[in-house]
């Protein structure tokens, strides 16, 4: 995701660290991690508790697409404040989508509904799957634990998977698939969903739809429903991955 074409240049981000410091490890990894590159870091939604204590961030790292191909563009970012000790931690999370990163945000004392994404910045949902997967993700992303996500971001074929596992084991599609891709002309994107019963399988199917050979994706199913079977992503031309530089 990158900021709209026709928007006014990107926010800035504005970490409100003046006048606080850390240990020197902290310090040391929260500059090579964090500070070195804030001049691509486009903050998309930030929260602020009104004691300044608390600062949470999904961040789009512009520098990802010069990075090793497929690496996550987004950054999940958590401050802490001490105003008595001016000094201050944080956490950290690289993840492939943007309501992955809320999700870590708000599992993290986040509020819901004060982390909403910046509708100015980025390219918008295509339609209501698509929004109702990301409320999804954003608000039950502890349920999974991510093993592999690819991100490409070819303007031919614009496309970021990711496979899951569910972390209840009582489903009988334990691992999932959620595919992100993008309409650069009508900047727009879709996400969808397929569940999958072996890790095998997931990972296999990510690695299909990077090659434009994949099939519909299967439907999602419970224990309890079988849901129906989430709109196909689109069939592109076949091609290795890689990506745009």
């Amino acid at each position: 995701m990158l900021p709209s074409p026709e928007s006014t240049p990107p926010p800035e981000l504005d970490l409100r660290l003046d006048g606080f410091d850390a240990d020197e490890q902290t310090a040391e990894a929260f500059w090579l991690q964090v500070e070195i590159e804030a001049d691509m870091l486009v903050p998309f939604a930030e929260h602020h508790t009104a004691d300044g204590v608390h600062s949470f961030y999904v961040l789009f790292d512009r520098s990802a697409t010069f990075d090793h191909p497929g690496v996550p563009q987004y950054m999940a970012l958590h401050l802490k404040r001490d105003h008595e000790k001016r000094s201050f931690d944080y956490e950290r999370a690289e993840l492939p989508l943007p309501a992955m990163a809320q999700s870590w945000l708000i599992h993290r004392g986040c509020p819901p509904d004060a982390i909403g994404l910046d509708p100015g910045l980025g390219h918008a949902p295509a339609d209501e799957p698509t929004r109702a997967l990301e409320r999804r993700l954003a608000g039950d992303g502890d349920h999974f634990a991510m093993g592999f996500s690819y991100t490409r971001d070819d303007p031919n074929d614009w496309v970021t998977v990711v496979a899951l596992r569910a972390l209840d084991g009582r489903l009988t599609s334990p691992f999932r698939v959620v595919v992100e891709e993008v309409d650069p002309t009508a900047w727009t994107h879709t996400l969808r969903e397929g569940g999958f019963a072996t890790v095998h399988d997931a990972l296999q199917w990510c690695d299909d739809r990077l090659m434009g050979t994949a099939g519909p994706l299967p439907p999602v199913r419970s224990a309890a429903s079988i849901t129906r079977p989430a709109s196909p992503p689109k069939a592109p031309v076949a091609r290795p991955p890689g990506r745009s530089r």
